[in-house]
């Protein structure tokens, strides 16, 4: 089964219990489908980049909630509860996938070997433009000599 996370952003103005029911509920879902909750986070109040107009008003604030859980693939279109929800601003289902980010994504082997060669390869790309940048300044600074000879 994969991985999937659910962020759910709530209404500021929701109970700790009202939060915690909507979780159990989705929890619950998650078991009858046999399914894990691996893990369970709240950020607390977040401040969003615009407000989201329901029914009740305009929000600038919500609580956001991360459950994670390994669920079967069909268990997204199972989701369609929470549209209904008025305690819910936002909610999202995002598929984990296998990716591999810093050491992990080279080899143990030769992890040392290429971050040594895009190090070196990093610091002699700044000299080179270094370099180019000087020699420019010398051909303007020649030319404005030439023109004030001239004139």
């Amino acid at each position: 089964m994969p991985l999937y996370d659910c962020m759910l952003l709530l209404k500021p103005n929701v109970t700790k219990e009202a939060l915690m029911d909507l979780v159990s509920r989705v929890g619950q879902h998650v078991y009858r489908r046999n399914g894990v909750l691996t893990d369970l986070k709240s950020f607390g109040t977040v401040q969003l980049g615009y407000g989201i107009k329901k029914l009740d008003g305009r929000y600038y604030q919500g609580q956001l909630m991360q459950i994670t859980m390994m669920t079967p693939p069909s268990f997204n279109s199972e989701l369609y509860y929470l549209n209904k929800e008025d305690r819910l601003l936002r909610w999202l289902l995002v598929k984990h996938r296998e990716m591999k980010f810093g050491m992990e994504f080279f080899g143990e082997d030769d992890a040392k070997s290429e971050l040594r060669s895009f190090r070196s390869n990093l610091y002699d790309d700044e000299n080179i433009e270094e370099d180019e940048d000087d020699d420019d300044d010398d051909e303007h600074e020649g030319d404005m000599q030439s023109e004030t000879k001239e004139g």
